[in-house]
């Protein structure tokens, strides 16, 4: 099962650190959190990535064609021009870069991934957050449920979206983008879709978050899996710091490997 990855936002409200850097190479630890999150995926067996890139693509492209190197132990005859790497990766990675565009709205990315992810069933999140979510069970309530679209949600209090939920339930009655007030389940990421949502996708401006998750609601064809465990984003520098200290620690709640 491939795993995508959206990574071409701005970052606009991390800007301290994303200005020379997009948002999913800012670092945990000495490592970019676009790193920590494939490695959760990867601790559960997946280990095939489409990353949609945007805003300052060539830095994520550049971190990837030198990782070999990076990881590994190598040998530099100047003299023959030959190079000689002893000791391989940890990571069994396939990373599949895909140039989708600065300015394209997160479903217009997922859009412009179709012919990589091919017809079947794919995981979905988003390049600046990570949790301990068990990843095989949230396929396996996927599978069960005959739906195009399952979401992982968490529980934290005001500024993000939130789903109303029948009766406290799994089944989705609407989402709100900015819910008023008081706490909700919210958008977490850690997707599973069937290809199919991508018909619910119009063009480059479609924001995944809005028409096509409400569509997908109506048609009852969206689910929410609910994660009580961890789970941090990294939307502004505060949530870095906050990140950075879990990692330090030696402990950090997401590092399942």
């Amino acid at each position: 099962m491939k795993v995508v990855i959206l990574a071409g936002g701005y970052g606009t409200r991390i800007s301290e650190e994303t200005c020379t850097s997009p948002k999913p190479m800012v670092e945990i630890g000495d490592k970019p959190i676009l790193w920590h999150i494939m490695k959760i995926y990867s601790a559960h067996g997946f280990n095939e990535f489409v990353i949609c890139c945007g805003y300052k693509s060539n830095i994520i492209k550049d971190y990837f064609s030198n990782l070999l190197h990076y990881e590994s132990d190598v040998t530099f005859d100047l003299a023959n021009n030959k190079m000689e790497i002893h000791r391989k990766m940890p990571e069994n990675w396939k990373v599949t870069l895909v140039e989708t565009g600065d300015k394209t709205m997160t479903g217009g990315r997922l859009k412009k991934v179709k012919d990589y992810i091919g017809n079947e069933t794919f995981c979905m999140t988003y390049g600046d957050g990570v949790s301990d979510v068990n990843i095989k069970e949230l396929i396996q309530f996927h599978k069960k449920q005959n739906v195009l679209a399952t979401v992982t949600a968490v529980k934290l209090p005001g500024r993000f979206g939130a789903f109303n939920l029948h009766n406290n339930h799994s089944k989705v009655k609407d989402f709100k983008e900015k819910p008023s007030s008081g706490s909700a389940w919210i958008n977490g990421g850690f997707f599973v879709l069937e290809p199919e949502v991508i018909n619910y996708i119009d063009n480059d401006s479609t924001v995944w978050e809005h028409e096509p998750m409400q569509k997908l609601i109506n048609d009852e064809k969206f689910m929410v899996f609910k994660h009580e465990g961890f789970w941090q984003c990294m939307d502004t520098l505060r949530d870095k710091q906050v990140l950075d200290e879990l990692w330090k620690n030696g402990n950090p709640p997401w590092k399942i490997w």
